[in-house]
């Protein structure tokens, strides 16, 4: 699913900072093998609306910092080495305002105000100082025969190290909060949202902290958290600024169309029946019957919808994306061309208009279809799937040197640098010297050298 679906590039797991439920710090990566991160070009620009002014208040440049919707159900979001801004589908379905999300987005823009991952990667090296320590005694002593005084070592630098670090990172979450106050304040915006949101956390976490030590916690304790915040929050002069009336519709269409692709069809149409006759419900159901494989009835709200919004570029991304996929793919160009007239500045619209163009097997759109998808890749390079379809048009074209480029770069962006030196190679014995594609070929190769050396290495090794 092009406009709801994983993103071009996933660089492993990446390491998270500020992360709003994670209980130890041993669990500093995404362990959930069923999150995915998401591609969605309306969500992603909400999502933006809220971000970039938080930025801009905290002197970060909006176009270093990606930001990047997580499909989990779990209510967080974090920032990673790298500045870049995951929020997890979950946080947006719970939130009852936009105003609780922008207070997380505060929050996290914070973590990267503070600089707290670099300061992180010294406080863990910190940490493990009395860890080593310990391990290096503890074998001493063992070697010298006292087997259980080695262990009781080990075991005491073990709870040092991580006490000591989780001591900093509680000091990081604190400061954080503080200062995600002042940005909201900046933008002129309330602070009550991230009190409220913080409640909820707390709420669930409560039963979860009673016995234990707080010392050992990554986070404050979500009481005395809630409480600080809250005092600091009411002295503020916008307290009181609530979202306006179009922001929560917004947000709403936002929920709908999240609920419909991450629920199951039948929780959807329970949450959002028929008796509901609102954009958001109709938003949610369109989704819920395409995926529950009823295309007419998601057909027909969303027509409704279109036909009451024919500016919207999103209602008609969705139809277009609902008739390709149920092979009614000579249907579905015009929406998508449509959505692309609509709001040109989205590539992930670009190429699902791309796409479509591509699946039509037709030679006469062939030069529509490679025109359609370089733009959209000018305008967002790291995306594997538009790569992928243009490998493909230039494949059907028969232009096999440049669908070899575009695959390499569709391995490339991927992190399958082997994969795209092999394909890279193999482009740039059919381009001409010194041209741009011959240059962006040699950059993979390049950039990949030492990953196609090892993979011939191992390859070698095997037989």
């Amino acid at each position: 699913m092009p406009s709801f679906a994983a993103p071009a590039r996933q660089s492993g797991k990446p390491i998270l900072l500020g992360a709003l439920l994670l209980p130890l710090i041993f669990l500093l990566m995404i362990t959930n093998a069923s999150a995915q991160l998401l591609r969605d070009a309306e969500i992603e620009q909400w999502l933006r609306d809220y971000e970039d002014p938080l930025l801009e208040a905290a002197g970060i440049p909006p176009s270093s910092v990606g930001v990047h919707l997580v499909g989990d159900p779990s209510l967080n979001a974090f920032v990673t080495n790298g500045l870049n801004v995951y929020v997890h589908t979950g946080l947006i379905q719970r939130a009852e305002t936009p105003n609780q999300v922008q207070g997380v987005l505060a929050h996290e823009t914070a973590h990267m105000s503070g600089g707290h991952l670099a300061r992180g990667y010294e406080a863990r090296a910190n940490a493990s100082k009395p860890i080593l320590l310990s391990m290096v005694l503890g074998a001493a002593a063992i070697a010298a025969g006292s087997p259980d005084a080695g262990m009781a070592v080990m075991s005491l630098g073990q709870t040092v190290g991580q006490a000591n670090y989780l001591s900093y990172n509680r000091g990081q979450e604190a400061s954080a909060d503080q200062a995600a106050l002042k940005f909201l304040d900046d933008v002129g915006a309330s602070g009550a949202g991230l009190v409220e949101f913080f409640k909820v956390l707390r709420n669930r976490q409560l039963t979860s902290t009673r016995n234990i030590n707080p010392y050992m916690q990554t986070h404050p304790l979500p009481t005395a958290r809630v409480d600080t915040l809250d005092r600091l929050v009411r002295q503020s002069e916008f307290y009181e600024v609530t979202d306006s009336p179009e922001d929560m519709e917004r947000f709403r269409l936002i929920q709908a169309k999240i609920n419909g692709f991450m629920n199951e069809t039948f929780t959807t149409l329970r949450q959002y029946p028929l008796s509901d006759q609102s954009d958001p419900a109709k938003y949610a159901r369109a989704v819920a019957y395409y995926r529950g494989a009823d295309l007419e009835k998601g057909l027909k709200e969303i027509d409704f919808l279109i036909e009451k919004n024919p500016d919207n570029p999103f209602y008609r991304e969705l139809k277009g994306q609902m008739l390709f996929e149920y092979g009614r793919i000579a249907q579905s160009v015009e929406p998508h061309r449509k959505s692309v007239e609509i709001a040109p500045q989205y590539a992930l619209l670009r190429v699902n208009l791309g796409r479509a163009l591509v699946a039509l097997n037709d030679p006469d759109v062939l030069p529509e279809a490679i025109k359609v998808l370089n733009i959209a890749l000018d305008m967002d390079p790291e995306n594997a799937f538009g790569w992928t379809e243009l490998a493909r048009a230039y494949s059907q074209a028969g232009n096999d040197t440049m669908a070899s480029l575009a695959q390499a770069e569709a391995y490339f962006v991927t992190g399958h640098p082997a994969e795209a030196h092999r394909f890279a190679t193999r482009a740039l014995a059919g381009l001409k010297q010194q041209t741009p594609e011959w240059r962006q070929a040699n950059d993979i190769i390049n950039a990949s050298f030492g990953a196609a050396q090892k993979d011939q290495r191992r390859r070698k090794d095997k037989h």
